[in-house]
């Protein structure tokens, strides 16, 4: 994978160099969420996008063009510090145009089986998520996460992707997962975590639900000004979510943040104009 940069209002756009195919990043594009965010176009797709996501969104970058030789994202360690660390060491580039937002402005909800997500109208940038599963290294957890790029950095960066034992073999046995191991997730067997280094944070399994949440919805094309509120949310609940927002205009506004930052608490602490 190679991360190259773009113009003003290009946009994040993903490149098969080996299928000579460009896919923009657009809810448009969205053909599977199943276990991952997929993204496709004339049947050549892009799998697990969202730590990558994540780490853009997080930084605040809107152009870029991601270009890989093959159909998935490295997956790296399963959290999205490395790609945090590689922009570090590259920088962002300011560019001539400033930076637009989607701010929301009406609640917007999903629902299913009694998991929701939903967004609703904030001056800041929040994501706030509960999760509740019948295992003992598990339970219920929740977090709420106030955006600053330092926070996301030591609070979010660094949580893993989870999968039980039981998942992961089925998976291998369909041909997926197959690079798939204690060093790029959790993994859970009925009773206890099977990594002998342990959890990072004691409720790593919610703060990487909040990690992938970040990435989707950066599908809006935007970065997102509201507060994003969900239990037992999925990629595919966010994708009906992303969908939903932007199928009715009044739900919502394109704005210049040069404009707003004195109204937007967040943005002091947020994204520079890049």
């Amino acid at each position: 994978m190679r991360l190259e940069p773009l113009e003003d209002n290009m946009g994040i756009v993903f490149y098969r160099n080996d299928e000579a195919i460009s896919i923009p990043l657009s809810p448009e594009y969205v053909i599977d969420t199943q276990m991952a965010t997929v993204i496709g176009k004339n049947d050549v797709v892009v799998s697990t996008i969202e730590h990558l996501l994540s780490a853009i969104y997080a930084y605040g970058i809107d152009n870029l063009r991601v270009v890989l030789d093959n159909d998935e994202i490295p997956i790296l360690d399963g959290s999205s510090s490395g790609f945090c660390m590689l922009l570090d060491e590259v920088g962002i580039k300011e560019q001539t145009k400033s930076k637009k937002a989607i701010r929301v402005k009406k609640e917007v909800e999903v629902k299913s089986d009694g998991k929701f997500a939903k967004l609703l109208p904030s001056n800041h940038i929040i994501y706030d998520f509960s999760i509740d599963f019948e295992h003992p290294a598990i339970g219920e957890q929740s977090f709420r996460f106030d955006y600053s790029i330092e926070e996301y950095k030591e609070n979010i960066s660094r949580a893993r992707t989870f999968g039980f034992l039981h998942e992961v073999q089925y998976l291998r046995s369909i041909g997926l997962a197959q690079g798939g191991s204690l060093d790029n997730a959790i993994v859970l067997d009925d009773q206890k975590i099977l990594n002998p280094d342990g959890l990072r944070y004691h409720d790593e399994f919610v703060r990487h639900k909040i990690l992938d949440a970040i990435g989707d919805m950066s599908l809006l094309g935007y970065t997102m000004i509201g507060e994003y509120n969900a239990h037992a949310g999925s990629h595919h609940l966010n994708h009906l979510l992303t969908k939903k927002l932007l199928e009715d205009p009044s739900n919502y506004e394109v704005v210049d943040l040069e404009e707003i930052k004195d109204e937007v608490e967040s943005l002091e602490k947020a994204y520079a104009t890049v």
